[in-house]
């Protein structure tokens, strides 16, 4: 059962972070492994939106769906990731944001997951491995590009 925990640093505001983690219609432009994403439903309720979405992860000739039910809390800048269906036998995936200035935040990512089937795991689980390992590196790297560098 693959478990990966990560903290970081990045130069963005803990704000722009949440807001680039919840934006998941752009994860097939700059997320690894993510050949699309489909929001099926998506619902609103205060300071939280919960949207239940479709992602594709494709590598060379694998390919593999899963959906998955996403918790977002703008307040507590919190984001809660919960397996409904496809090759996992449990995923669960977090990310906090915590403020350490205007212009900086710690990035929390944690994400645990085991593949149901043996072969695809013998086949596909090192490269799960490295993408889910490169994830905050992407959305760091995406920030840099979108917002605007602070002094």
């Amino acid at each position: 059962m693959p478990r990966l925990e990560k903290q970081h640093v990045v130069k963005h505001s803990a704000r722009d972070m949440y807001d680039l983690v919840c934006d998941v219609n752009h994860y097939p432009e700059f997320v690894p492994l993510c050949q699309s994403l489909s929001i099926k439903d998506k619902r609103e309720r205060g300071a939280k939106t919960l949207i239940m979405a479709d992602m594709t992860m494709a590598y060379k000739m694998l390919s593999e769906t899963f959906t998955t039910q996403v918790l977002m809390n703008s307040e507590l800048l919190e984001i809660d990731v919960k397996y409904i269906d496809g090759p996992f036998k449990h995923l669960e995936n977090t990310w906090k944001f915590e403020e350490l200035t205007s212009s900086e935040c710690r990035v929390h990512f944690m994400i645990d997951y085991e593949l149901r089937s043996k072969m695809l795991a013998m086949a596909a689980g090192t490269v799960f491995d490295m993408a889910f390992g490169r994830f905050v590196d992407a959305f760091e790297a995406r920030a840099d590009q979108i917002y605007p560098k602070t002094v």
